[in-house]
């Protein structure tokens, strides 16, 4: 963070901030990764009660989650999914890494985080170019990685696991995306999801949303009141670099 905000913290050398050097994508400007691991990083140091549920309900447009105490709260980035089942999809397809795994156990739920920064989500997946009558975008298979893992899909298992609550967010520069008002449509949702009828059931909804940079920052700046000063130094730090990062994004 303190290398991104004018070179405080040492400078990058020119060539890797070209591309023309690869260096550890981490530290490059134009990197999702960077703003990924600094945002998310900064925020599990801070109780999830002052941000969580208000980040949550806010991308869902929503009253869903409730402050509390999150027990055995965890943030993983750059999570790899297990692979979906071969009779589920009908094509190979590897894992699935995920920007972004909130988890907490009171009651039991997951949530993915997609994040863009520069680039917009992408149309096609590996393995996978909409040849098979189903779209492939990341979002969608998110969806479908996501309630697999949560146990939403109505199939024979060799061990029966309870279901958990499932949310997938996307977080990007603007606050505005279609394909996240298309498949919050749970019959669209099912149908651009191969067997999609094995979703009998699916979380309550709403449970795909979507939220900016800005507004993220917002609702965590908001309340700062309520937290130690540890807490109240990294949000002014954290809001500091992603108004960097934005403030880059109109530059030339």
């Amino acid at each position: 963070m303190l290398t991104e905000l004018g070179g405080k913290g040492g400078r990058v050398c020119q060539p890797a901030l070209d591309g023309s050097l690869r260096c550890p994508l981490i530290i490059r400007p134009n990197s999702e990764d960077a703003i990924t691991g600094n945002l998310f990083g900064t925020l599990q140091a801070i109780n999830p009660r002052h941000w969580l549920p208000h980040f949550l309900n806010h991308a869902l447009g929503a009253q869903r989650f409730r402050s509390q105490v999150y027990r055995n709260f965890k943030v993983a980035l750059w999570q790899r999914q297990p692979v979906m089942p071969g009779h589920l999809v009908p094509w190979k397809e590897g894992s699935t890494e995920v920007d972004v795994v909130i988890t907490w156990e009171n009651p039991p739920t997951t949530v993915f985080v997609e994040m863009k920064y520069r680039s917009e989500l992408s149309e096609h997946t590996s393995h996978h170019f909409g040849r098979n009558g189903y779209p492939s975008d990341q979002l969608i298979r998110n969806a479908r990685v996501g309630l697999y893992h949560c146990g939403w899909y109505d199939e024979p298992k060799l061990f029966e696991m309870p279901k958990q609550d499932f949310v997938l967010l996307l977080v990007s520069p603007r606050s505005h995306n279609d394909l996240v008002r298309q498949y919050r449509d749970s019959t669209r949702l099912r149908r651009c999801i191969p067997h999609g009828q094995l979703l009998k059931n699916l979380p309550r909804g709403p449970f795909i949303g979507h939220i900016s940079y800005s507004q993220l920052m917002k609702i965590v700046a908001a309340r700062v009141r309520l937290m130690n000063r540890s807490e109240s130094t990294l949000v002014s730090q954290l809001s500091d670099y992603v108004s960097f990062k934005l403030s880059t994004l109109a530059a030339p």
